[in-house]
């Protein structure tokens, strides 16, 4: 599996506790906006009355602000992205998040300059994850095939899209216990430990 790794061009990211530190309290936001614990924020949000939507849209935009101003790199993040620019990989993002924030994100972590502003898509740019539009309309940007393609992230979300996309999967673990393995091709506890499986160590 590692070999696939190295033969691919196409990397797309989940970005929050992926490349950054996870900093997001899901259960705070379900909270602020009046959400069932454990619940799916957005398709919850999306099944409201549209007043209402609108309104916790609007709550979920300052949530997402206040957090992605607190955005700090994950372990080896930089020298992972700048690597994978080096040899001319597409670099994308595929986000739960709105663009502008997931923008201000990847700026404050100093990675922005290697991602296309077109290939950083977050929830108005393609349906949610699990969905897999986002990764068929990067794949399209860049005229490639999903067995070029690599998905990297930390929650099942990523790993399912992922799947349903063609794509091999990464899941950054943390050490938090958390495990997909029926939807995952390769787990890392940190992105430092993907980059020297990058390089066949």
């Amino acid at each position: 599996m590692p070999e696939q790794l190295r033969e691919a061009r196409v990397w797309v990211f989940d970005l929050d506790g992926t490349l950054t530190q996870p900093v997001h309290d899901f259960e705070h936001i379900r909270a602020e906006l009046g959400l069932a614990s454990g619940s799916d924020i957005l398709a919850t949000i999306a099944a409201r009355p549209e007043a209402e939507q609108v309104r916790l849209n609007e709550r979920l935009d300052e949530l997402e602000l206040f957090y992605a101003r607190q955005a700090q790199p994950a372990s080896g993040a930089y020298n992972l992205i700048y690597e994978l620019a080096q040899k001319g990989c597409h670099l994308g993002i595929l986000t739960r998040n709105k663009r502008e924030f997931a923008l201000s994100s990847l700026a404050a972590i100093g990675v922005a300059q290697f991602f296309d502003e077109v290939a950083v898509l977050g929830r108005d740019e393609a349906r949610a994850k699990p969905d897999p539009e986002g990764i068929h309309l990067l794949l399209d940007y860049w005229q490639a095939d999903a067995e070029q393609g690599v998905m990297i992230g930390d929650f099942r979300f990523d790993m399912e899209v992922g799947r349903a996309a063609g794509l091999t999967t990464v899941h950054v673990g943390h050490h938090n216990g958390a495990e997909w393995p029926e939807l995952t091709d390769i787990r890392v506890d940190t992105l430092d430990q993907l980059q020297l499986l990058l390089v066949g160590q």
